[in-house]
């Protein structure tokens, strides 16, 4: 492999310029709404027999860009390269054994350029298959120096990468789907390479630490492996531009939830590589709630920018060659595109490259509803909340357990979502006056590390009219997650913390006809503890206004001895602090909860009270939204705003999986159903201005309007309000 074939490559390449990139001066990414990926089934993954020639023998590029265009595909991204084989004739790797004299790119580029479809390549980088046994000098290494299945990106693998991508540009393809550009998703960690260990010196002046450590030498060593990640990315993007200068790159990103540290990806620093950022979704890995959480976090990564979202067709994950039912593919698809993401849908073909009939005529049904309601997608979302997403946090909290800490963060979601709050992201990476002036709330989901400069953000945010919901012990850490003597919160909270509750099963409790407490318990029970399950602060306050007690569990005389556990909650002892605190800064307010009922709300013991605590909050700091959503809970709801046509746009998407028994193993986990029908549902709707005129798309949806108040039953999965003002 060397640079000797650049310039042979570079000819090939201007002779195969593809017409769809001539043709159309706007980007693919900037006019499309929804595409395909399709590629070999993930089984062979791994060292696959390359003596197997049933594989991939029916892998045929010309009739996935027929199949793919039949379905309403807008672009199609071609699987072309994994860790094992090329699907294309290269010089450089391994074909894979089914193909023969075949060349899917070819033929898949011989068909679209008539029709003006984009192809994309799909490259993967981290595959510990063929390539990477054929190169163990490019291996990562761990603490321990042994060698840990991933390629270093600070070896020599870079200028293979450069060299393998030239050789699929000489194709005239549109551009690269990047995929697997991480570290690992999990232990043992890298890298520890004597290329690394060199680098790391040179930059920190002292040797790596001997592992996952937890001091400043492993704070250096987040930063070393955040910047390599990011000047691989940089890199091989600039080397691909080098060549086309119109050729798209898009990495695939594992910044969001659930991921954390070990992949090598900050939220924002890794997101904005690109032409524009890529992300996953599904239920599979995200939860049914995480589909339209990722897409906001994604527009929050690089604001400003088309973001792309990849779905799958089978009903658990990429590779089980299952179909899903019609319903449960618009849902998340619509979720999506209400979120305001492009989607591509990922076909995995059978072994042999068969191409599932049923599955293409499900995607051709959902795309061509998509692309009728385009008008109706990426308008200007309205935000009620803002829920910030803290990277040192998640490091230094979440450490090697990130879900814990991950659990406010997406309970906050899941009530936003409930009790239809319309919601964003703000990372702190990015976060601005500007940005933080977008939400009329801010919610800081247990957010432990806050920096000076944060909370000085947060105060200046406050003063100017802006509302601060804190939860659990948001404030009450240092930069290295080391409990605080006081909280960097304490000023804008308006009391000081006295303590921590070692527990989790923590409970509040509001006086029964205590006016004060109507704050946020006006439809909660009184005289009543219930649990909110989750880190809680003891307050003392100073300036804030308390309400309701926080009471700690009781712990009987085997958990005091330490003979029996504390994962089942116990009852509820006594009192040892304010439930709630209210600050009144300049035309601002904060209120704090001492409790988590944000965790609570994304717990095994998610309580509707603990959710009903955070959206009763919320509706206190801001009483009067631009639109009030009243809907089922299982009814996810985005408002957007289209000032030019002075019209608000309110999207439904229902969830309504059927119920499932129970697992014959990992009990009681159990997988969610799949949707199968339109649920028929009510809606209500109260808008803070003279509505003019109120219409559904879905002339099955029955609509009345009464003044701003409009009221409607719906039976489908997707329905937009279009409302005139």
């Amino acid at each position: 492999m060397t640079a000797k074939l650049t310039p042979i490559l570079n000819a090939l390449f201007l002779l195969a310029a593809p017409l769809s990139t001539l043709a159309v001066d706007q980007p693919w990414f900037q006019r499309s709404l929804v595409g395909m990926e399709v590629g070999p089934t993930g089984a062979q993954f791994g060292n696959s027999d390359s003596n197997d020639t049933r594989y991939c023998a029916q892998f045929n590029g010309r009739e996935i860009v027929r199949r793919a265009v039949a379905a309403h595909s807008e672009y199609l991204v071609l699987w072309v390269r994994d860790g094992d084989y090329a699907y294309y004739d290269s010089k450089l790797l391994p074909k894979a054994p089914g193909l023969g004299v075949r060349d899917p790119l070819r033929e898949a580029m011989d068909e679209a350029r008539p029709r003006k479809v984009p192809i994309l390549a799909y490259c993967v980088v981290q595959q510990g298959g063929h390539f990477l046994k054929a190169h163990p000098e490019w291996e990562m290494r761990g603490a321990d120096g042994k060698p840990i299945g991933r390629f270093c990106l600070n070896s020599g693998y870079l200028e293979a990468m450069k060299q393998i991508v030239a050789e699929q540009l000489a194709y005239g393809i549109d551009g690269f789907h990047i995929d697997m550009l991480d570290q690992g998703f999990g232990p043992p960690y890298g890298c520890w390479c004597d290329t690394c260990r060199g680098e790391f010196e040179k930059r920190f002046s002292h040797p790596m630490p001997k592992g996952a450590t937890w001091d400043a030498a492993w704070d250096d060593m987040l930063e070393f492996r955040y910047r390599t990640s990011e000047v691989f990315e940089k890199k091989l993007a600039a080397h691909i531009k080098s060549i086309n200068p119109r050729a798209t790159v898009d990495f695939n990103y594992h910044g969001n939830p659930p991921f954390s540290f070990e992949v090598g990806q900050r939220p924002v620093q890794h997101a904005g590589n690109a032409d524009f950022v890529t992300g996953e979704t599904g239920v599979w890995g995200f939860s049914a709630l995480g589909v339209g959480l990722n897409a906001q976090f994604y527009r929050a990564s690089t604001p400003g920018l088309p973001y792309q979202i990849a779905i799958q067709r089978g009903v658990r994950m990429y590779h089980d060659q299952t179909t899903r039912p019609l319903a449960d593919i618009r849902w998340e698809l619509f979720t999506l595109l209400a979120h305001g993401a492009f989607v591509t849908m990922v076909d995995k073909t059978g072994l042999d490259g068969w191409l599932d009939p049923v599955a293409y005529d499900r995607i051709g049904d959902a795309f061509k509803e998509a692309l009728a309601k385009r008008a109706h997608f990426v308008q200007r979302p309205v935000y009620e909340v803002g829920l910030y997403y803290s990277s040192r946090s998640r490091d230094w909290m979440g450490r090697e357990k990130p879900l814990p800490w991950m659990q406010s963060f997406l309970g906050a979601h899941k009530a936003m979502v409930y009790d239809h709050l319309p919601f964003g992201v703000v990372l702190d990476e990015s976060a601005t006056l500007e940005t933080l002036q977008q939400f009329p709330v801010v919610v800081l989901p247990n957010t432990g590390i806050l920096s000076t400069n944060e909370v000085a953000l947060f105060h200046r945010y406050i003063e100017a009219g802006g509302n601060l919901l804190v939860t659990g012990q948001s404030g009450q850490f240092d930069r290295m997650g080391k409990p605080l003597a006081e909280s960097t919160l304490n000023e804008l909270i308006g009391a000081k913390v006295t303590g921590r509750l070692q527990s989790e099963d923590n409970w509040v409790r509001f006086s029964k006809g205590g006016e004060s407490d109507g704050v946020v318990a006006s439809d909660l029970r009184r005289d009543w503890p219930f649990l909110v399950k989750g880190p809680a602060s003891i307050y003392k306050p100073t300036t804030a206004r308390s309400v309701g007690e926080l009471l700690k569990p009781h712990r009987t005389t085997r958990q005091l001895a330490g003979e029996e556990g504390t994962e089942w909650p116990m009852s509820a002892d006594g009192p040892v602090g304010p439930a709630i605190l209210v600050n009144q800064i300049g035309k601002g307010r904060v209120l704090t909860f001492a409790a988590s009922p944000d965790f609570a709300t994304a717990s095994d013991h998610h309580t509707v009270e603990a959710r009903r605590l955070l959206a009763n909050a919320i509706r206190f700091l801001h009483p009067v939204p631009r639109v009030r959503i009243d809907a089922p809970a299982n009814v996810e709801a985005v408002v957007t705003d289209d000032p030019t046509n002075r019209t608000l746009r309110v999207h439904f998407i229902a969830y309504n999986p059927t119920p499932q028994t129970m697992p014959v193993k990992e009990r009681p986990y159990v997988l969610p159903g799949l949707i199968e029908d339109a649920p028929i549902y009510r809606v209500t709707l109260e808008v803070n201005r003279p509505v003019k005129r109120a219409e559904a798309l879905n002339k099955s949806t029955s609509l009345k309007r009464r003044g701003n108040r409009v009221e409607a039953v719906i039976n489908d999965i997707h329905e937009v309000f279009l409302l005139g003002y």
